[in-house]
């Protein structure tokens, strides 16, 4: 992510070329290593605190704390306020436009 003049960020979606290059199972494999760069040592997932010390190592820099809290809430299905690795990797697909459009299209194809 990168800022634009105005201060906005920049956000360029990857992600597809990603999938096109690595195939489904190696963009998972490159989802559980960004997983594992963040969980907390002792717990094994994604807490506020282990997120906070771990983001820039991502390029997510300058992220106030209340980013990293709606980070945490956008991927949080079991409502315990961390991310396992299993609802890391569906946020990471769901923050993806054009890999959730592709999803789309072939489900639309697979059951239409």
């Amino acid at each position: 992510m990168a800022s634009s003049q105005n201060s906005q960020p920049h956000f360029h979606d990857y992600l597809p070329l990603m999938a096109e290059n690595l195939g489904g199972d190696g963009l998972i494999r490159e989802f559980c290593n960004g997983f594992n760069l963040l969980k907390d040592s002792h717990t094994g997932l994604i807490t506020f605190d282990s997120l906070k010390r771990n983001a820039a190592l991502l390029g997510l820099h300058g992220l106030t704390d209340e980013d990293l809290r709606s980070m945490l809430r956008q991927g949080d299905c079991d409502g315990d306020g961390e991310l396992n690795q299993i609802e890391f990797c569906v946020l990471m697909f769901r923050l993806s436009p054009q890999l959730m459009e592709g999803s789309k299209l072939w489900l639309e194809e697979t059951l239409g």
